[in-house]
């Protein structure tokens, strides 16, 4: 029922290398010792999780009969200090999507993959995606201490082989579920430097008040339908 994602050549010891390199010599971040932030995950992971077990079995069905194949996508991430995880959600493109990337044009800019039509997303999977419905199943990684409700965007372990030396900064605090780019634009942001920017600023302007205005936000802009495709 699970399906994850092909695990990429780029092996986990030569990632750790990598990231340690640039970022030893930076100090912990607050976010990442706050008891406070942790129990805001916490409680919200519940409540999420709680959301999900309401919607999955129409989810489910509506993914399967689109699109016969697993409900869940998996796929490697790199969280915080570039140490990888199994990022979940709900299966929006075809099955063996992976495997046909190289054919889709990618209209980003910089270390990042989308195209605002890619033909791979199914019809459910629009809406899924639309609704910002196909991230729910993210709050288990929540739970689980490997993302946060409010972080960075985690990268893809391909994406971080890329990367420049200023943009392992964004590996210093957890990914979250809703970010800085997703309140300005979500999807409307297609280069990689400004959303460096964005996760940069977000690690200079947080505290705990500051991850609730980002999760408020990001509630009005699913409701609002802004900037998802």
């Amino acid at each position: 029922m699970l399906k994850s994602h092909v695990v990429s050549p780029f092996t986990l010891p030569q990632m750790d290398m990598i990231v340690s390199k640039y970022t030893r010599h930076d100090p912990i971040h607050p976010s990442v010792s706050s008891i406070s932030k942790r129990l805001i995950d916490v409680v919200g992971a519940f409540v999420g999780l709680a959301l999900v077990s309401v919607v999955l079995v129409p989810i489910a069905i509506a993914i399967w009969v689109d699109n016969p194949g697993p409900i869940f996508y998996g796929q490697l991430r790199c969280g915080l200090n570039g140490r990888p995880f199994r990022m979940w959600k709900f299966r929006s493109m075809v099955v063996d999507a992976d495997r046909l990337k190289h054919l889709v044009e990618n209209e980003a800019k910089g270390a990042i993959f989308k195209n605002r039509n890619d033909p791979r997303v199914t019809r459910v999977g629009r809406f899924l995606r639309k609704t910002s419905l196909d991230e729910l199943p993210q709050f288990w990684n929540v739970l689980r201490g490997e993302m946060s409700l409010a972080g960075t965007r985690p990268p893809t372990l391909d994406e971080v082989k890329t990367y420049s030396q200023h943009h392992f900064k964004r590996l210093l605090v957890k990914p979250g579920i809703t970010g800085e780019w997703q309140v300005n634009g979500r999807s409307h942001v297609d280069d990689f430097e400004e959303i460096v920017k964005l996760d940069l600023a977000y690690q200079e302007k947080w505290s705990v008040g500051y991850d609730m205005t980002l999760v408020l936000q990001t509630i009005g802009a699913v409701f609002n339908r802004s900037g998802a495709f």
